[in-house]
């Protein structure tokens, strides 16, 4: 059965709209994303695409010589780290046309992300919220109901105030972005065994040469240790400053990556820390920024107990 969206409510009807396509086949998937794009053609919108790389093929293909007209691309690759995305992809678009109102597909939840990945995608969808509040952005989100987990397709409810799905575009009642930012603050679990190192402001070079030491040995490629070392640099200079002062780093290798860990006493109270421009908020997030660009992967669990943050590199 084709995608009928009905005609835009309320919830459409400020400057930000980000719904939710569900969608089952690629049928459905074509139903509700082409119209979407053909909007945005119609009206002079600048349009970007970022969806992983079997959905681009189907939609350049359907959308024939109208394709040159859309920015492409990978979110697979793009997006395989979601902290990455609002920063990287959907702002970095947003921004280098904010004389008017774009349109951005974005599907950063697809079957084959991990256990591991997945609280970061949802809060990611929460975020961006938050991010794009009040400007002229219309970001659609599809959602492979027939290959995804249900806890996903409920998380994508409470994630956009828009639902669209074969029965037509609906407000969502489940709308609570920030109850799943808050959801999925949750404690990570404890590695089988990890190196550990504590530290101060006076033993930062230490942690650059612990972190690269111990990568090397657990199998990370010569210029993926290079980003670690900035990475942890980052994150550990940023414990000395805003964390208490000192932390401990500790790494381990776990489903075929490298975790390095930074934990200190400091508490995010920004959460689009790392996810805008720094000059943005008044609470920081450079390093965090950078981290998540270097980073395949980047959780956070920050709380009164204080802060770790975990980045994971593929070997």
């Amino acid at each position: 059965m084709k995608v009928q969206p009905g005609p835009p409510g309320p919830p459409l009807a400020g400057p930000f709209a980000h719904p939710a396509l569900l969608y089952q086949g690629e049928e459905e998937y074509l139903a509700g994303t082409l119209p979407f794009i053909h909007e945005g053609r119609d009206a002079g919108e600048p349009i970007a695409v970022a969806v992983p790389r079997p959905r681009l093929g189907a939609l350049r293909d359907a959308l024939g010589d109208a394709a040159r007209d859309v920015s492409w691309l990978d979110m697979s690759e793009a997006g395989r780290n979601p902290g990455r995305i609002i920063p990287g992809v959907l702002r970095a678009f947003a921004d280098r046309h904010s004389a008017g109102r774009v349109r951005i597909i974005g599907e950063p939840i697809w079957p084959g992300r991990s256990a591991a990945e997945y609280p970061a995608c949802a809060q990611h969808e929460a975020l961006i919220n938050l991010a794009f509040e009040g400007r002229g952005v219309s970001i659609l989100c599809p959602y492979d109901v027939a290959g995804l987990d249900p806890v996903a397709i409920a998380d994508a409810h409470a994630t956009h105030p828009v639902v669209i799905d074969r029965d037509g575009e609906r407000a969502s009642g489940d709308y609570a972005p920030h109850r799943v930012i808050s959801d999925y603050n949750r404690p990570l679990p404890e590695p089988a065994e990890a190196f550990r190192l504590g530290f101060d402001l006076n033993r930062l070079p230490r942690v650059r040469d612990f972190a690269c030491q111990w990568a090397g040995r657990l199998g990370l490629r010569p210029n993926r240790v290079g980003d670690l070392e900035i990475a942890v640099n980052e994150l550990a200079a940023n414990s000395c400053l805003h964390g208490g002062g000192s932390g401990t780093v500790r790494i381990w290798a776990e489903d075929g990556q490298v975790v390095c860990e930074v934990r200190d006493a400091g508490t995010i109270t920004d959460p689009l820390a790392g996810r805008r421009p720094v000059a943005m908020s008044p609470h920081g997030g450079r390093g965090i920024l950078l981290v998540n660009h270097l980073a395949d992967l980047v959780r956070v669990h920050t709380g009164d107990g204080g802060t770790v943050i975990r980045i994971y590199m593929r070997l």
